[in-house]
């Protein structure tokens, strides 16, 4: 078994080093004996998504995003899309996150276009929403994830797009309606930075998985020792239920 992962703008869409996410999905792949490949695909390089099996878009800051707006747009937002419906899995973090949707609104009205690729927007504030996080997974019963959020933007769901789950400490989504993140398909965004998958090994496997079982009708995956892991995830969940009950 092989998988091929792309790694969008990585030269680019690196906040918090969001880049870990990569690394630990091919190490996880390595300890379970399954090949993998990561491309980097980066501002000037055509994107051939069916070449790939998993995709990763990491955050940036906001000059970052509109730097590569015109790389993305066109081919590439075709492409992106394609893989999207096609079921492709693809992990996005926040700015990465805010252009899968239609587009930014900043605080004092300028308004980027985006990808489109999920029904969504998202509109900035001048108050950004900082600090370790807590919300639930409804994909994994039983399961929370934390991470680290930093974001102006609001960002609002719209048809056929539901939330991750539901924020149990932090702002999320918005900071209004308690939801966090944005599943559609196969896509898992989130405004997890941290970075997000070393400390919930589950979402980490959840991808794998779904990416495996595309490819190959089976996802065999082995289990790990995670103990590590999951001390870490522990270790700011129990503080962070701590101050919810401040």
């Amino acid at each position: 078994m092989k998988l091929n992962i792309c790694h969008l703008y990585p030269d680019v869409l690196n906040l918090y080093g969001d880049r870990g996410n990569v690394t630990c999905w091919e190490q996880r792949l390595r300890w379970r004996g399954i090949e993998v490949q990561t491309t980097g695909v980066p501002i000037g390089t055509p994107l051939h998504a069916a070449d790939y099996d998993l995709m990763f878009l990491g955050g940036g800051q906001d000059f970052e995003q509109e730097v590569l707006l015109a790389d993305l747009a066109g081919a590439k937002t075709a492409e992106l899309k394609a893989a999207i419906e096609d079921g492709m899995p693809l992990l996005a973090i926040c700015g990465g996150y805010q252009m899968l949707g239609a587009y930014y609104e900043t605080w004092d009205g300028h308004r980027c276009d985006f990808t489109g690729a999920l029904d969504l927007y998202t509109v900035g504030q001048k108050e950004r929403m900082i600090g370790n996080y807590l919300y639930t997974c409804d994909e994994l019963q039983g399961v929370t994830v934390v991470g680290f959020e930093n974001h102006s933007g609001r960002t609002h769901l719209g048809s056929g797009v539901r939330p991750v789950g539901k924020v149990l400490f932090g702002s999320g989504n918005n900071g209004q309606d308690g939801t966090e993140g944005a599943r559609y398909k196969n896509v898992f965004a989130t405004y997890s930075h941290g970075c997000l998958l070393p400390k919930n090994p589950q979402i980490a496997d959840l991808l794998l998985r779904w990416a495996l079982e595309r490819k190959y009708g089976t996802a065999d995956l082995a289990p790990l020792d995670d103990q590590l892991e999951i001390q870490a995830h522990n270790y700011m969940e129990q503080r962070l239920r701590k101050a919810m009950k401040k």
